[in-house]
């Protein structure tokens, strides 16, 4: 982000407006959620005579003024959500505006200036999200299996501004880790920092001189422990497990490769955990039961998921000099990010690959990866 100011700061009144002129639906009940950079709501209906069926709640998406200013990208990742529903995913359902369309371009005077944002509205997803449950070992397995699935769903989505989601520059993006460079400066300079630096030069050195090796697709890349929302479900045996109920936040979709995406869920999966290096090999597993890796991927993993923790934790750093009134659910994986990254490195990549192949291997699939 390029200034501190990008977020949007909208009142719950202006909400309740905004609500009902581009949507024309009555507000009875506004709360903010939280986010990194947009505004999100939760947003209650009122119950009028002229709408006594449908959905009663929603979530209201105000985007950045920098992302606003790139509405076919918002575009496509809106009309994701669309298709992945319609495809059988738990997203939510889009509402359209009073013209039609899925998203609108709101101008708000701020006093000194006239800044525009992006603003959508959709459904409100059951469940809560995995941050606050145990998570099993099947339950690992599971969102592994999900994420490939999303990617291989999403070979077959075409749109016409499909192109703007080659980001080139994209900071969330990891084969744009070496970008971090330019933010290392809200990182102390202690052990933390030589890993990162550490981590970068690798990076450079051994995966992008490999990125032609791995199969390109378009990645969610942000499967983050907030982002998957999960409700109780009772198992066959009777014992009480989850299922997921919700899959959010498509704002850092991009093309990627399938092992971006994978690397990406591990990282985000070992963030609560109390054994986080034993996580790799259950999402490794669910994932690989439908998109097996190639060797060549599967000798990036350790690396792209320590790389991944790279960014979330720079990125953290530098978001909470811009915003620090966000500081406590922008440090959310600071929390134990820092500790488990510095525990990847005391193992090492030897004794994490194994633990997680032998793990992934565990799950008797019978596949093999992909030469």
């Amino acid at each position: 982000m390029s200034s501190g100011d990008a977020k949007p700061a909208f009142s719950d009144l202006q909400v309740c407006a905004l609500v009902e002129s581009v949507f024309g639906l009555k507000v009875s009940k506004v709360q903010p959620l939280p986010s990194y950079d947009d505004q999100n709501f939760h947003v209650h209906l009122s119950r009028t005579e002229d709408i006594t069926e449908g959905p009663n709640e929603y979530v209201l998406k105000i985007s950045n003024t920098e992302s606003s200013k790139n509405p076919d990208l918002v575009e496509v990742q809106s009309h994701v959500i669309v298709y992945l529903r319609e495809a059988g995913f738990p997203t939510a359902s889009m509402c359209r505006t009073k013209g039609g369309n899925i998203t609108s371009l709101v101008s708000i005077d701020s006093g000194s200036e006239i800044k525009s944002y992006l603003v959508r509205l959709m459904t409100y997803l059951p469940g809560r999200c995995i941050a606050e449950i145990s998570i099993s070992p099947q339950l690992l397995y599971n969102i592994g299996r999900l994420a490939a699935q999303l990617d291989k769903a999403l070979e077959k989505f075409h749109h016409p501004k499909l192109s703007s989601l080659h980001r080139e520059n994209f900071i969330w993006n990891l084969k744009n880790v070496p970008l971090l460079e330019k933010y290392l400066y809200a990182v102390d300079h202690n052990r933390n920092r030589e890993i990162i630096e550490q981590t970068i030069q690798l990076f450079k050195n051994e995966v992008m001189t490999k990125l032609n090796l791995f199969r390109e697709c378009i990645n969610h890349g942000d499967l983050n422990d907030h982002n998957i929302l999960v409700e109780p479900s009772n198992s066959a045996s009777g014992d009480t497990g989850y299922r997921v109920s919700g899959i959010l936040d498509f704002d850092d979709m991009s093309y990627g490769y399938y092992v971006f995406e994978v690397a990406i869920t591990i990282m985000y999966m070992m963030i609560e955990s109390k054994t986080p290096i034993q996580v790799g090999g259950h999402v490794l597993a669910g994932f690989e039961s439908i998109i097996p890796l190639t060797a060549a991927e599967r000798s990036a993993l350790f690396l792209l998921v320590c790389s991944r923790f790279c960014q979330s934790l720079v990125m953290a750093a530098h978001s909470c000099q811009l915003q620090p009134e966000n500081k406590e659910y922008l440090m959310i994986t600071a929390k134990t990010g820092w500790k488990h990254l510095q525990q990847m490195f005391d193992v090492g990549q030897k004794a994490v690959e194994e633990i997680w192949f032998e793990t992934a291997k565990s799950y008797g699939s019978g596949i093999e990866p992909c030469d």
